[in-house]
């Protein structure tokens, strides 16, 4: 009689794990919460509850990996768990792990059709396994049971875009704006879209609703001058630049400063983007024709000279390294770069009749009529006064050299 008196006084005093969990749950302790019902796990392995339970408490804690090992737990103790499926199919695709969520929220959803968050949740895991005409069916059902979910209007865009329908999917993703606020740079998402889709003119539209975003207004102004509507663009870079005075936000604005005509106030911003990328090539490039193109030419050739420095290969700038050479004066210089052109590939009647110029100033005329006559064979009539100056060269100097 003793010994069951102690027995049934031992039940009563033993902790309910449970209970505890629960109420740190509701009073936001969850690591209490999760301590609790470790116990009641480690005091009962069998009870599902527990594990359910104890992957809440994780996933609360953002405890991600082993939330999602206590569902696991859980669906083995109790197959097909609802709630278990649902939750831990989120947690899945929290972690990037669409497709071990995708069986779980196949199978929730149609246990509950009728529930939006499986049904919507589902949808993403298929549109993130490339699933997309059934996310596409899946969102749009998801919608038929929350018509107000910005979510589901901006999953459902993304669908219909991936499937090259962007007409149909843009008002999805205005529609997402529209309901909540914190949707709305969605519509720089569209934007890009418009752009890989060849649609600058849409594209410009979005960004112009973006006045104080200044990658937006940078993006804005790169498209204007792309579609060379420069006096547009100038206003949205210098903006975006004063706003952030970033290497892309000078180059862009320089660009911009260039192609309407404008080097003065172009070449100080390219040579500060020079200046922060000394072994860009491009940035060379464009400094040193842009100082070309103002006259600068013997400046032009030294930034010339350093971009073929990083690309000896490109023909064309060695070309373009002759040129300046050339108009700068410095003769033999330029003959140097023309014959790197000519043995990298560039050999232009337009190269041809430089070089045989330099060669007649330089007194060479035997090359000079050389160069002259491989002009001649290169243009083919395509350059109808040079062609006339080259002949007249030819009798000339042949004439020289038979006195000779």
């Amino acid at each position: 009689m003793v010994a069951l008196v102690a027995a049934v006084l031992l039940f009563l005093q033993a902790p309910d794990y449970t209970s505890e969990g629960m109420k740190a749950l509701e009073e936001k302790r969850y690591e209490a919460a999760a301590q609790a019902f470790a116990q009641a796990v480690a005091a009962d392995p069998q009870d599902y509850f527990a594990h359910f339970n104890l992957a809440m408490a994780y996933s609360l804690m953002h405890k991600d990996a082993e939330g999602i090992a206590a569902y696991r737990q859980t669906l083995a103790l109790k197959p097909r768990l609802y709630e278990a499926e649902l939750n831990g199919g989120i947690l899945l695709l929290r972690q990037k792990n669409a497709a071990e969520a995708l069986p779980w929220l196949e199978d929730a959803a149609a246990q509950k059709p009728e529930e939006f968050r499986p049904r919507y949740y589902l949808a993403e895991a298929e549109l993130q396994t490339g699933a997309v005409e059934k996310a596409e069916e899946s969102y749009r059902r998801a919608l038929q049971l929350n018509a107000k979910s910005a979510g589901a209007e901006l999953g459902l865009g993304h669908a219909l875009a991936r499937q090259a329908k962007l007409a149909e999917a843009a008002p999805h993703f205005r529609q997402a704006a529209q309901l909540e606020s914190n949707y709305r740079d969605a519509l720089l998402e569209l934007a890009e879209l418009y752009e890989q889709n060849r649609q600058p003119a849409e594209a410009i539209a979005i960004y112009r609703e973006f006045p104080d975003n200044a990658a937006a207004r940078e993006h804005l102004g790169a498209l204007l001058v792309a579609n060379r509507q420069y006096a547009e663009a100038l206003p949205q870079l210098e903006r975006a630049y004063r706003q952030e005075p970033t290497q892309a936000n000078r180059v862009a604005l320089a660009m911009a400063w260039l192609f309407s005509g404008q080097p003065d106030k172009a070449l100080p911003l390219v040579e500060q983007a020079v200046a922060a990328e000394p072994a860009n090539y491009d940035l060379r490039m464009m400094y040193a024709r842009a100082l070309r193109d103002h006259k600068q030419y013997a400046a032009a050739a030294g930034q010339f000279s350093e971009a073929v420095k990083l690309k000896p290969a490109e023909a064309g700038a060695w070309s373009e390294l002759a040129g300046a050479l050339y108009l700068s004066g410095q003769y033999p210089e330029a003959l140097a770069a023309f014959d790197r052109a000519r043995q990298a590939g560039e050999d232009t009647a337009g190269n041809a009749f430089l070089r045989a110029i330099i060669l007649d100033k330089l007194k060479q005329p035997k090359p000079a009529l050389d160069a002259y006559q491989r002009f001649l064979a290169l243009s083919g009539g395509k350059n109808p006064d040079q062609e006339f100056q080259a002949r007249q060269r030819v009798r000339i100097i042949q004439k020289e050299l038979e006195k000779r």
